[in-house]
C-alpha cells in the first residue's frame, strides 16, 4: 500500500476505535459489551499459546500434580504428596531447581493461609485484551477456574483472574494501575486501599489519616465479600516511604510489593478460600536483630609505664619479706634535694 493521505487517516482512524474498545472494555467490567468477543479470542488463541508453552517446555505438564488440593481436611497433606511427586519428574538443571524452589514456596504459602489452589504456568505476557500488566496462565473454565479469583505465588499477591477462555486465563497483575485491593496493617489493623503503579512501589491510602506508620510496615489483603475477587491474609507488601500526616481524611503510604512481576512462572489460583482470616500467619518471620558487640578501651597509665611492666613490679613486691622490701629502699641512691648549703 502506498503512503497517502487516505492511508494515514485510515491508520488514525484505526487506531482511535482501538483506544476506545479498550476504554469502553475496561470501564464495562463484567458487563462490558465486548467481552463475548474477548472470550471468542481466548478460546482461539489460548490453546495455541498453550500449545507453543508445552513445545518449549516439556516439563510444563508436570505442573498439573499440584493443580487440585483435594478436600478441606486433607488438602496440607495431598499437596505434600504432589509436591514430592513433582520433584521426582522434574529434572536437575538450574531453571528447574528455581521452579521447584518457587513451588515450594507457593506450596508453604497455601498451607499457611489455608488456600485451596491451582497450580498454573505463566504461558505469556501482557495479552491483547487492552491491560498494560497482565500474563497468561495455562488454566481456564475447564480447570474451574472462574473470574475474580485470587491469584498468588511464594511471595505473595499476584493479581485476580479477569477474563476465562476453555484453557487459558488473563491475570491483572497488583502493579497495573487498574488494580485496587484492600488492605490491613500488619499488628495495627489499619486499613487502606492499594493501587498498581506499574515499576514504582504501589500506593495505598489508608483510611486514617493520622494513623502511626513506619518504614518496614507490612501489610495483607483484608479481603472481599464472598472471597471474591480477593480472599484475605495474603502478603501484599512491606512500607517503603510515608507522606507526612497532613490533616486529611486518608494518609498516602508507598509500598514495595513482594511479588517480582518482571519474572513470574509458576503461580496459585485460589478456587477455595481459607474457612477463617488468616490474619498475618502467612507474612514471612522477620529476621531477628544482629548481637550488639561491645568495646571496651582502658586508658594507659601515667608516666608511660606499661600496665604488665607495673603489675609485674607490684607482685614482686609484694612476695618479698618485710625486711628485705626496706632493706630495698634503703639501698636505693639518695635523690637530688637541691642546693642544701646554708
Amino acid at each position: 500500500m502506498r503512503d497517502t493521505r487516505e492511508s494515514r487517516l485510515l491508520l488514525v482512524l484505526l487506531i482511535a476505535i482501538a483506544f476506545a474498545l479498550i476504554t469502553v472494555d475496561i470501564r464495562g467490567g463484567q458487563e462490558s459489551p465486548v467481552d463475548g468477543a474477548r472470550q471468542a479470542a481466548a478460546a482461539v488463541f489460548g490453546p495455541v499459546e498453550n500449545g507453543v508453552a508445552s513445545a518449549v517446555d516439556p516439563i510444563g505438564n508436570a505442573i498439573g500434580a499440584v493443580r487440585d488440593s483435594g478436600e478441606r481436611h486433607n488438602r496440607i497433606a495431598a499437596l505434600e504428596q504432589e509436591n514430592a511427586a513433582l520433584k521426582a519428574r522434574l529434572g536437575s538443571d538450574d531453571r528447574n531447581r528455581n521452579r521447584l524452589r518457587e513451588l515450594d514456596a507457593m506450596l508453604k504459602t497455601a498451607g499457611a493461609g489455608q488456600y485451596g489452589i491451582k497450580g498454573a504456568e505463566v504461558i505469556a505476557i501482557g495479552a491483547a485484551q487492552g491491560f498494560s500488566w497482565t500474563v497468561t496462565i495455562d488454566v481456564g473454565a475447564r480447570d474451574g477456574i472462574r473470574r475474580d479469583m485470587t491469584v498468588l505465588n511464594g511471595s505473595g499477591l499476584v493479581g485476580r483472574v479477569t477474563t476465562v477462555g476453555p484453557s487459558t486465563s488473563t491475570v491483572l497483575l497488583a502493579n497495573d494501575p487498574d488494580f485496587t485491593v484492600g488492605t490491613r496493617m500488619e499488628k495495627t489493623d489499619e486499613l487502606g486501599f492499594a493501587t498498581g503503579q506499574g515499576d514504582r512501589p504501589l500506593l495505598v491510602q489508608l483510611l486514617n489519616g493520622k494513623a502511626k506508620v513506619n518504614k518496614g510496615d507490612r501489610l495483607v489483603t483484608f479481603g472481599s465479600q464472598a472471597d471474591k475477587p480477593f480472599v484475605p491474609g495474603v502478603p501484599v507488601g512491606e512500607v517503603v516511604r510515608v507522606d507526612p500526616a497532613g490533616g486529611g481524611l486518608t494518609r498516602n503510604v508507598y509500598v514495595r510489593p513482594y511479588v517480582g512481576f518482571t519474572k513470574l512462572d509458576i503461580v496459585g489460583v485460589v478456587v477455595q478460600a481459607p474457612r477463617s482470616d488468616p490474619r498475618d500467619m502467612v507474612l514471612p518471620q522477620k529476621p531477628k536483630p544482629a548481637p550488639t558487640v561491645t568495646v571496651t578501651v582502658t586508658p594507659p597509665p601515667p608516666d608511660g609505664q606499661k600496665p604488665a611492666d607495673q603489675a609485674q613490679g607490684q607482685a614482686a613486691d609484694q612476695r618479698k619479706p618485710d625486711g628485705q622490701a626496706a632493706a630495698d629502699q634503703q639501698n636505693q641512691p639518695p635523690q637530688d634535694q637541691g642546693d642544701a648549703t646554708p
